[in-house]
C-alpha cells in the first residue's frame, strides 16, 4: 500500500514542481490499509488541499491525515522591504547559489522561512527565492509617485551635480518624490534613504502612456537606451540583465506588468500572428519549453538581451540561424 501511495503522491505533486512559483515537499510517514499520514512543507492551504483531494480521489477508502504538514503562507504574513538599491534572489540560501532574479529597492516581500541570515520569500507576483536578510527592512517603502526611467541615475546628497554621491538608483525603481524643480528631484527611498537626482531621469506614474499605441512607442524608445547593457542570467537592471527581465522592465516603465520569466510570459501573453508589431514579444526555445524572449521592433527585427551577443543588441531573426530554428511564437501584453 505505501508504495502505491508514494507513487501516486509523486504523480500528483508534479504540477507543483516549478521552483520559482511553487513549493511542495511531501512524504508518507505512515500508511495502513485505511489511513495514511503525510508530513513535509507546502506553500499554502490550496496546494495542500489539491494534493489531499487528489490522493483521496485516486485511492478511495484511505483517510489522508495532513495535520503534520507545515504551510509556508499563513493569515498574518511577515512582510519585509528591500533596502538596498539592488538585491539578489537565489535558488538556495547562499550567494554561491544560482542567481534567479534581482529586486530593486522598495520591493516588498513575504517571508516564508528563514535559515541563518537568509530568508525564503515570495513577491507579490508569486515569485519565490532566497535573499539575504540584512539587506531587508521591516518598514514598507514610501508610496511611490514616479519610476526612475533612465537606465540608472546618480543619487546625490544635494541638488547639485558636484554634491557627494549617496547611491545609485536603477531604472524601473519606484520612488517617492518629496520635492522637485525643473532640474532636480528629491527622492525618499526605502530604509530612510534620500537624495537628489536629475528630474529628467524620472517618469511620473500619473503620466505613463495610456493607450497601446503610446505604450508601444515608449517601450521601443526605452529599449534603445539599454543597448550594450551586458547579459546576466537572473539579472534585472542596467548593470546586467537577462532576456525576460529586459522586456519586463520595458513594460513596467509603460505601466504594464509582466511575469518574471520568459516561459511565464509566453503562457500569460495574448497569442498573436508573428512577427507582430513593435512592442510585441517573440519567443524562442527547444520546441517543448520557452527559453528566450525578444522585443519586436516591427517585422522580424528585434532587440533583446542576448547571451550569444553578451548583451542588449538589435538583431534580425531571419538573419540568425539559431533564432529561426528555435522560434516558438509571438505574444502581446499591449491591447
Amino acid at each position: 500500500m505505501i508504495e502505491t501511495i508514494e507513487n501516486t503522491l509523486a504523480d500528483i505533486v508534479q504540477p507543483f514542481g516549478d521552483r520559482n512559483l511553487q513549493y511542495c515537499r511531501l512524504e508518507v510517514t505512515q500508511a495502513a490499509s485505511d489511513r495514511c499520514e503525510l508530513s513535509g512543507t507546502v506553500l499554502d492551504k490550496d496546494t495542500l488541499s489539491t494534493v489531499v483531494r487528489g490522493l483521496a480521489t485516486r485511492i478511495p477508502g484511505v483517510v489522508f491525515d495532513a495535520s503534520d504538514v507545515h504551510l509556508l503562507r499563513n493569515a498574518t504574513p511577515q512582510m519585509v522591504t528591500v533596502n538596498t538599491n539592488l538585491t539578489s534572489l537565489h535558488v538556495a540560501p547562499s550567494f554561491l547559489a544560482e542567481l534567479s532574479s534581482q529586486m530593486l529597492i522598495g520591493t516588498e516581500l513575504e517571508v516564508l522561512m528563514q535559515e541563518d541570515a537568509w530568508v525564503f520569500t515570495r513577491q507579490d507576483d508569486g515569485y519565490l527565492g532566497w535573499t539575504y536578510r540584512p539587506y531587508l527592512g521591516s518598514e514598507p517603502a514610501p508610496v511611490a509617485t514616479h519610476y526612475v526611467s533612465a537606465p540608472w541615475s546618480l543619487l546625490r546628497s544635494a541638488a547639485n551635480a558636484n554634491a557627494p554621491l549617496a547611491s545609485r538608483v536603477l531604472g524601473g525603481t519606484a520612488v517617492r518624490v518629496a520635492s522637485s524643480d525643473d532640474r532636480w528631484a528629491q527622492l525618499i527611498l526605502a530604509g530612510g534613504q534620500s537624495g537628489w537626482i536629475p528630474a529628467g531621469d524620472l517618469r511620473s506614474l500619473d503620466a505613463l502612456p495610456a493607450t497601446a499605441s503610446l505604450q508601444r512607442e515608449q517601450i521601443v524608445q526605452d529599449a534603445f537606451r539599454l543597448v550594450g547593457v551586458p547579459y546576466l542570467w537572473g539579472g534585472g537592471s542596467a548593470f546586467g540583465i537577462d532576456c525576460s527581465a529586459f522586456v519586463r522592465l520595458l513594460h513596467r516603465l509603460s505601466g504594464v506588468t509582466l511575469p518574471r520569466d520568459s516561459y511565464m510570459q509566453f503562457d500569460a501573453g495574448q497569442p498573436i500572428e508573428p512577427p507582430g508589431q513593435p512592442g510585441d514579444l517573440l519567443f524562442f526555445g527547444n520546441g517543448l519549453r520557452v527559453t528566450h524572449v525578444a522585443l519586436s521592433l516591427g517585422g522580424w527585427r528585434i532587440i533583446h538581451s542576448s547571451r550569444a551577443r553578451n548583451g542588449v543588441y538589435e538583431d534580425d531573426v531571419q538573419a540568425v540561424p539559431h533564432l529561426i530554428k528555435s522560434f516558438m511564437g509571438a505574444r502581446t501584453f499591449l491591447v
